[in-house]
């Protein structure tokens, strides 16, 4: 009787059969884990803050990943129990002690203009040390460490001197599902000298106004005059469904207040503010 023997056709497909197999096999058993890395983190019914709390879990609570959505895990809870956690509260590596609402949002900071467009200056020169456009950039980056500091996962439209449409930064907001759109932006007069102060403007009844007015709030203590909040038909914040605001922090052709935008102080002290400002706004 003859002896079967295997064609080298027919081993080669054998052969990837069984590496897929195993590959498959590999894949469904072995889950990314993580470790929550602060105290009094929340899983939640779905990916984001919105959605109701299902349990809270502690520091170096272990837990197997099964999905990802807008930056939220989707884990296992129990064995027939799944929830969402946010994926920049597990396997942290800084100070961050104890997880809030703040630290479960997700907000997008906005440096207006950027690139070729430079937007108002303090006066008419190719010095980027005049130009709004630096002084945007200089200011959102410090509201972006700040709340990083205290857990916020934020994302910049913009974090160097390039230029970004208008469009795509409420299409930013959007994408990610963003708890708060913050725009930075000074303002200018037809003339120098004629008009000083900030603004906090929203287009959105409802809780963009919400936002606008308790981030105002929190202007009080600054050098430059607060002129409260107003309706802006501004594109980042009409096309916007999120809750946004732009904020207009001072005339920057106005020489007072072209000092006062200049100054690291100025921006760590509007840093600390917009900090307050979204822990009340979250809180409520």
């Amino acid at each position: 009787m003859a002896k079967f023997r295997p064609t080298r056709l027919q081993i080669i497909i054998t052969t990837i059969f069984i590496v897929l197999t195993l590959g498959l096999t590999f894949a469904l058993t072995r889950q990314k884990t993580v470790v929550v890395s602060v105290e009094n983190v929340n899983i939640r019914q779905g990916p984001g803050l919105k959605y109701k709390s299902v349990k809270t879990v502690n520091h170096k609570t272990r837990l197997n990943v099964l999905a990802e959505k807008n930056d939220w895990y989707k884990v296992r809870i129990s064995d027939n129990k799944f929830g969402w956690i946010a994926s920049w509260l597990v396997n942290r590596r800084d100070n961050l002690k104890k997880a809030t609402r703040l630290s479960e949002a997700t907000i997008v900071i906005d440096p207006g203009h950027g690139g070729w467009d430079s937007g108002a200056e303090y006066k008419n020169s190719k010095k980027e040390k005049y130009m709004e456009k630096t002084y945007t950039l200089k200011m959102a980056q410090a509201v972006a460490t700040q709340l990083r500091m205290q857990g916020a996962h934020v994302i910049m439209t913009r974090d160097t001197d390039k230029y970004v449409g208008l469009k795509p930064r409420p299409a930013l907001a959007e994408k990610v599902s963003a708890d708060a759109f913050i725009s930075f932006h000074f303002d200018s007069s037809p003339k120098r000298n004629e008009a000083t102060g900030l603004t906090t403007y929203y287009y959105h009844s409802g809780a963009s106004k919400t936002l606008a007015k308790t981030l105002n709030s929190h202007f009080d203590n600054l050098p430059v005059t607060n002129r409260g909040t107003g309706f802006g038909d501004f594109l980042v914040i009409r096309d916007n469904t999120r809750p946004s605001v732009l904020c207009e922090m001072g005339y920057i052709n106005d020489s007072h207040d072209f000092r006062s935008i200049k100054k690291l102080s100025y921006r760590l002290k509007v840093a600390n503010n917009i900090t307050s400002g979204l822990k009340q706004y979250f809180n409520n």
